[in-house]
């Protein structure tokens, strides 16, 4: 008898750590983002090098320190001819991504199913705040061809498509940045904090 007793609070222990585990986990894999606009002394001068043959032609250039959870990055948005870009850099200056801003229809109709099913099972209610066009840096990719092919607008399979949602759930709306791959394939999603504007600057 005793050991049957022994081996239940075994098991109830082993279950409390396994729930808890599991809730640390869920907690682990919410990142709130905030942006905070900054000076151009501010931004990291290696980053600003590196973009400047680019910045030439660009038009509303501003620049933005950009906080999460676990790191700080830095973002410089443009627009070139009509496209409107976004670079982004680590705390280094060493490029991160590239992002144009896009419609739905620049997305290939099968990716974009994809997606739609996606918020469609995943909110009750959502609006499509903001999509962009990513270039992430890759292992053994030079980061000038990235550069180059971001501002080329290339249709890549490599390409991520970043997604800002207002989407309704049990505590009402809500604001998520969700990435999907270049077919429409769900990578992850995180929450994101209002923009914080106390630091406007120009």
């Amino acid at each position: 008898m005793k050991s049957v007793v022994s081996g239940m609070k075994r098991y109830k222990h082993f279950t409390t750590i396994i729930l808890l585990l599991f809730v640390l986990a869920s907690f682990g894999q919410q990142k709130y983002e905030r942006e905070h606009r900054i000076k151009k002394n501010q931004f990291p001068e290696k980053a600003h090098v590196f973009i400047a043959e680019y910045l030439k032609k660009a038009r509303k250039i501003r620049y933005y320190r950009e906080t999460d959870s676990s790191n700080i990055s830095y973002e410089a948005k443009f627009k070139v001819d009509r496209l409107h870009y976004s670079v982004e850099f680590n705390q280094s200056g060493d490029l991160e991504d590239v992002e144009i801003l896009i419609k739905e229809v620049d997305i290939p109709n099968d990716s974009y199913s994809l997606i739609e099913q996606f918020l469609d099972s995943t909110y009750s209610k959502y609006r499509i705040r903001r999509i962009q066009q990513q270039y992430r840096v890759e292992k053994g990719v030079p980061v000038e061809q990235i550069l180059k092919e971001a501002f080329q607008n290339l249709l890549l399979p490599s390409i991520r498509y970043e997604i800002m949602v207002a989407g309704r759930k049990d505590n009402g709306f809500e604001d998520f940045e969700i990435l999907f791959d270049s077919d429409g394939k769900f990578i992850e999603m995180r929450k994101s904090l209002p923009a914080n504007y106390d630091h406007i600057l120009y």
